[in-house]
């Protein structure tokens, strides 16, 4: 797999699309660090480390809704393994107006674009999501 991050977020996308309440990806650290930051933001429920079926860790991810309707309605990736893009604490995009988050990978960790902003750091923009 080339792209884990963005596997992930396509789970996520086409599970929300069916209608799932939960979705599994295979565990990464990064991914965990992802997932922490869009649960801080009120995007999923949660996730819990487990393991698939053929012993191998993973990450189970609660999503969540409001009225029928997903609460993550886009979700794109902006860094990719073929281009990645980098950007001071200036330069850091803010979605919709702030309605919606990125997600930056910096030295401190990886945070919202609002707390990068109140760090004064800047990173490697992974995603998107409103």
């Amino acid at each position: 797999m080339n792209d884990p991050i963005g596997d992930m977020l396509t789970r996520i996308r086409n599970s929300q699309m069916r209608g799932k309440s939960t979705v599994s990806s295979p565990a990464s650290k990064l991914r965990a660090w992802v997932l922490d930051v869009l649960a801080d933001e009120g995007y999923i429920r949660g996730y819990e480390k487990t393991t698939d079926e053929r012993g191998h860790p993973a990450l189970e991810i609660s999503l969540k809704y409001y009225d029928g309707d997903p609460v993550i309605r886009e979700v794109k990736r902006v860094s990719k393994p073929g281009r990645r893009v980098y950007m001071g604490v200036n330069d850091i995009p803010s979605v919709r107006q702030g309605l919606g988050v990125s997600i930056v990978s910096t030295p401190k960790g990886v945070m919202s674009d609002a707390s990068a902003r109140a760090a004064n750091v800047g990173g490697e923009v992974l995603c998107t999501v409103f």
